[in-house]
């Protein structure tokens, strides 16, 4: 892998680590400069964990391009959810090292220095602190491939403003997901609706030493074509669809026949007669959110269902 950066000085752009132990911090970048990054304590920059190598990767400043090359570490080197032997940086361009995910930023260089320097003892500490961020920083699917690729082992936990969602995954492998611990919920609807969050917080917490009833075995990259493919066909029809406060009732007398609809639709028209509420609907179906979402059109058009 090996792209052409633009041509934007580097003297205008820093590394900001965006997750993991050093969030917050900086390195500023620099004109015809060489920076070794690595565990090694003479190096320039400094990241003390075990999944980073002594001398793990270099990042060369030439002219108007930056080019960042793995020096044969162990855990890899990742850009964009790929893993490099050398390629070009430029801005907006994510780096994972070990549990650190640094991002290229532009930088004002009249601007004071940050508040935050990679050269301060307080982060250059060996002090343990979980993989976490923002996903408004770094979205979902970008980090999900980044964990993927990368063969990254754990509970992703992400929190909303209502809701949290665990994405179990075991080297780079989806084996469950779960929304608010509801067992009601299938695990792949549940990452295909945690997919949906644009906004909130992640943490990569230790695996859980514990047997989890229907795990599932699953690529991020399938999920994710997947999932992202859903997702587009629901917002297709979402100005369709009734609220999620709307409640659904059956009109009566029935007037169509019950034997003219699929098993996912039965099961949608039975959880609507016993609840009502599009929300509760939704949930409790065991179907994806796209698939009861077309089956409630389908039982409204039918005239199966009303939405009040």
């Amino acid at each position: 892998m090996d792209n052409q950066a633009p041509k934007v000085s580097p003297r205008n752009l820093a590394l900001r680590f965006i997750s993991g132990k050093y969030q917050g911090g900086e390195f500023p970048l620099a004109e015809n400069q060489e920076i070794f990054v690595g565990r090694s304590s003479d190096l320039d920059m400094v990241l003390v964990e075990d999944m980073v190598s002594r001398r793990h990767a270099r990042i060369a400043c030439s002219g108007d391009q930056i080019h960042i090359e793995d020096l044969g570490s162990t855990n890899g080197t990742f850009v964009n959810g790929e893993k490099i032997k050398k390629t070009a940086l430029k801005e907006g361009d994510r780096v994972l090292i070990g549990t650190s995910i640094l991002k290229v930023v532009s930088v004002d260089p009249s601007a004071p220095a940050p508040r935050r320097r990679l050269d301060e003892p307080s982060m250059r500490t060996g002090q343990t602190k979980t993989m976490s961020g923002s996903i408004d920083e770094i979205p979902l699917p970008d980090l999900l491939q980044l964990f993927g690729t990368s063969k990254k082992s754990g509970v992703l936990v992400i929190r909303s403003e209502e809701d949290v969602g665990k994405i179990y995954l075991r080297k780079g492998i989806v084996t469950y997901a779960t929304i608010n611990d509801l067992a009601e919920m299938p695990p792949m609807k549940s990452m295909y609706r945690v997919l949906t969050w644009t906004g909130g917080t992640f943490d990569l917490e230790p695996a859980e030493e514990r047997v989890i009833t229907g795990e599932i075995s699953a690529t991020v990259q399938e999920l994710l074509m997947d999932g992202l493919r859903q997702i587009d066909e629901l917002n297709n029809i979402r100005h369709q669809l009734p609220d999620l406060t709307a409640q659904l009732t059956v009109p009566h007398p029935l007037k169509p026949q019950l034997r003219d609809l699929t098993p996912t639709d039965l099961d949608v028209f039975q959880i609507a007669y016993n609840h009502r509420l599009m929300a509760t609907v939704l949930n409790k179906s065991p179907a994806t959110d796209l698939e009861t979402a077309q089956s409630v059109l389908k039982l409204i058009q039918g005239g199966y269902l009303r939405a009040e």
